[in-house]
């Protein structure tokens, strides 16, 4: 069952994944009209805008490069000529690059940086004039614990998720008085189709999460949820941690 339906339309970035999907359908439940980004996955983005035409809301795959500007603007034009204006926007797309600094080539850094910092600029600078001239709008950019506290061999992911939390306090004191928010959400440990099967990903958790259990995607869709909602109208510039406790400890995934 859904709510009424909303203007305009929400775009999750990577939503053929398994944190994007959840994300996508949650807001579906909400009543927003969804824009499916993938790079790559295709046919995963088809199934998920199946799955959220079932609420009652229109679902549209659409490709998107995030580390290309030409492909942003292309796809918000696209997404503006059918679902309307993107009014909450979920930069969720990312990758993980690991590796020792002193090990990482230009390459891996630039990767690493482009898909998961820079993507949150250019695509949140593309949305920001229609929020801001319809004095609306939502950004919500999905971080990491890690961009504040960090483990060996993750230097360039920590870095991008760091920035993300920079440039989304930058964006919300800026268009505060327009009645757009940017918030953040840190996940912890996520239990994903890759990780649901290995025993040490369990271990760790049971080792190291105060609520000893990892994260559901779930858990990290109805934060965003709660974050584009009427709700949060007053929140902004913050960025929230769904991760049973994991942040509030010293910890160690060693």
């Amino acid at each position: 069952m859904t709510h009424q339906k909303r203007p305009g339309c929400a775009l999750v970035t990577g939503a053929s994944g398994d944190i994007g999907a959840q994300i996508a359908l949650r807001l579906a439940q909400d009543g927003w009209n969804i824009a499916v980004g993938y790079a790559t996955g295709i046919e995963r983005a088809e199934e998920v805008a199946g799955y959220i035409r079932e609420c009652g809301v229109s679902a549209m795959p659409i490709k998107i490069d995030v580390t290309s500007t030409t492909s942003v603007d292309d796809a918000f034009d696209a997404l503006e000529d059918s679902l309307g204006q993107v009014t909450v926007l979920v930069n969720n797309a990312g990758i993980r690059s690991d590796g020792l600094v002193a090990g990482l080539s230009d390459d891996e850094w630039d990767a690493a940086i482009s898909t998961n910092l820079s993507s949150v600029f250019r695509t949140s600078r593309r949305a920001l004039g229609p929020m801001i001239r319809a004095r609306f709008g939502r950004i919500i950019n999905i971080s990491s614990i890690l961009a504040g506290r960090t483990i060996a061999g993750t230097g360039s992911y920590s870095a991008a998720k760091s920035g993300i939390l920079g440039i989304t306090r930058a964006m919300a004191i800026e268009v505060a008085r327009r009645r757009v928010t940017v918030n953040a959400v840190c996940p912890g440990l996520v239990e994903t189709s890759m990780t649901e099967e290995v025993e040490t990903f369990t271990q760790s958790v049971q080792r190291a999460v105060p609520m000893a259990r990892p994260a559901q995607a779930r858990d990290i869709a109805e934060c965003v949820a709660f974050l584009a909602s009427d709700r949060a109208d007053y929140i902004t510039g913050q960025s929230i941690a769904v991760d049973g406790g994991l942040s509030a400890q010293a910890f160690s995934l060693n």
